[in-house]
């Protein structure tokens, strides 16, 4: 695939933008939303912490606003740059998810972000309970904004590559397995239909499988944390604990599993950070390897989403969590950050100029059916993304245009308050996705993690189910 496709406008826009942050993936995402959405750019403002990236804003002719927004001035700073009917684009970090869909609910503007963040500290403050700090605690604070019937424009949570395309790839493999198995699907819309199918087709669990191969010509130095997108947002969520959403099929919980005591009740937490911890997984082209099960909010919000309930009971829910192996670069800097007690390195770098190959494999492992297990997903290569957008590697282009696509959805939905990716319109968002996404891929696999185990070694696995957390779960 090429870049020689039409640049299709998806959607004429006739309020302003405005977009809060402006790291690797506010730069990649700009062009994307000039291409597909109609709007001039003297009607599209950025506030950012750093100057970095105001050249690129130049050149577009795009106001630029340098200023650190905190608690006590971010009303100052962004109310006179939107009102009813405008898009506030929160791709920043340490800057409240929560304060800025209040304020934008208040001026009449619709929202969007990649991940539900707090202020400053609210990931890693050791004064703070680990319970607390868990996105599952941020999610439900975000979905208690919900109110009633009242209509609020619609405030898209944690829709990028993954939050969010990976919730789509989701329902797509599972109606490709339901095909492949000969499960009657009809045309599932509710959470319920969803949750009905995936239990009729014996989804047990979801990885989030990603392995980014992508390498540079100017090795990680000492003191350097290294990687192909936001540090600052790799080392907040991997210093929270460790998450995953958790399974009706499990018969082991971790000895320093925890659960919650409010909420949907769809997840625990590990007393352990997700950086500090590691799951095997499976991808078509690394086959199986280890990954960081890192918190994210598709852990929770897909294992919540398909939850099928009886009467006050959960008869069915999948347990669902990333498996992440960043690439070489970053799981040296993750290394060094863990032994420096997630005390992050003084230097950041993001690569992308100093790339010179590798592919980021990203997509959704669906294991426990009668084909065993299925990875659905993109495997964007770095040179595919340079020919496609500017400004972008193979991982920030995957989360880019899953922003471009939630964006607009939510302009053609302007009024449903609260969403969450699961509850979108999958079919919509792909269609903006696939033009960005490389080969997307299904294919199924025999693999499961107790391959090649006690070679070594005996190990205290439970063979009754291969896909249990315990046998997934990394432990030496």
């Amino acid at each position: 695939m090429s870049n020689n496709h039409e640049h299709k406008v998806h959607v004429e826009f006739p309020g302003r933008i405005l977009i809060v942050g402006f790291g690797s993936i506010g730069q990649g995402v700009l062009p994307l939303i000039l291409r597909h959405i109609g709007i001039a750019p003297e009607r599209i403002t950025i506030v950012s912490a750093e100057d970095k990236g105001s050249d690129e804003a130049a050149k577009y002719g795009i106001k630029f606003v340098t200023e650190r927004l905190t608690r006590e001035n971010f009303r100052r700073v962004l109310s006179p740059l939107m009102g009813r009917g405008d898009f506030l684009l929160n791709v920043s970090v340490e800057v409240s998810s929560i304060a800025l869909i209040k304020l934008c609910w208040e001026k009449g503007a619709m929202y969007l972000d990649t991940c539900i963040e707090p202020w400053p500290g609210g990931y890693t403050d050791p004064t703070v309970p680990p319970g607390k700090r868990t996105n599952y605690m941020l999610r439900e604070e975000a979905l208690a904004l919900r109110s009633g019937e009242q209509r609020f424009p619609t405030a898209v949570l944690t829709h990028g590559a993954n939050p969010g395309l990976v919730s789509h790839f989701v329902k797509q493999a599972l109606l490709n397995i339901a095909k492949d198995v000969g499960v009657e699907v009809g045309k599932p819309a509710t959470r319920g239909e969803w949750g009905a199918l995936a239990r009729k087709v014996g989804m047990k669990v979801v990885h989030i499988a990603e392995r980014d191969t992508q390498v540079s010509n100017k090795p990680k130095l000492p003191g350097e944390f290294v990687n192909t997108w936001s540090v600052d947002g790799f080392v907040s969520e991997g210093a929270q604990p460790s998450e995953m959403g958790w399974g009706t099929h499990e018969r082991n919980f971790p000895r320093d599993g925890k659960r919650h005591e409010s909420g949907c009740l769809a997840a625990i937490y590990l007393m352990q950070p997700g950086a500090g911890t590691r799951v095997r997984t499976w991808t078509p082209k690394a086959g199986h390897f280890h990954g960081f099960c890192i918190t994210h909010g598709e852990a929770i919000s897909i294992a919540d989403y398909y939850s099928v309930r009886e009467g006050s009971q959960v008869a069915y829910r999948p347990t669902v969590h990333y498996a992440y192996h960043p690439c070489d670069s970053a799981v040296m800097s993750v290394h060094e950050l863990a032994g420096n007690n997630y005390v992050q390195q003084p230097r950041q770098r993001i690569l992308m100029d100093e790339i010179t190959g590798g592919i980021d494999e990203l997509g959704v492992l669906l294991a426990g059916h009668k084909k065993n297990a299925y990875w659905y997903g993109s495997q964007l290569s770095i040179e595919e993304a340079r020919k496609l957008a500017p400004y972008n590697n193979a991982t920030s282009l995957q989360v880019c245009v899953a922003v471009l696509a939630g964006m607009v959805w939510a302009m053609e939905n302007p009024n449903m308050g609260v969403v969450e990716p699961d509850e979108m319109d999958f079919r919509r968002c792909l269609e903006v996705c696939m033009p960005y996404l490389g080969p997307v891929i299904g294919e199924y696999t025999e693999w499961t993690p107790l391959h090649e185990r006690e070679r070594l070694f005996p190990e205290d696995i439970d063979k009754s189910d291969p896909w249990q957390f315990k046998n997934v779960r990394v432990i030496f």
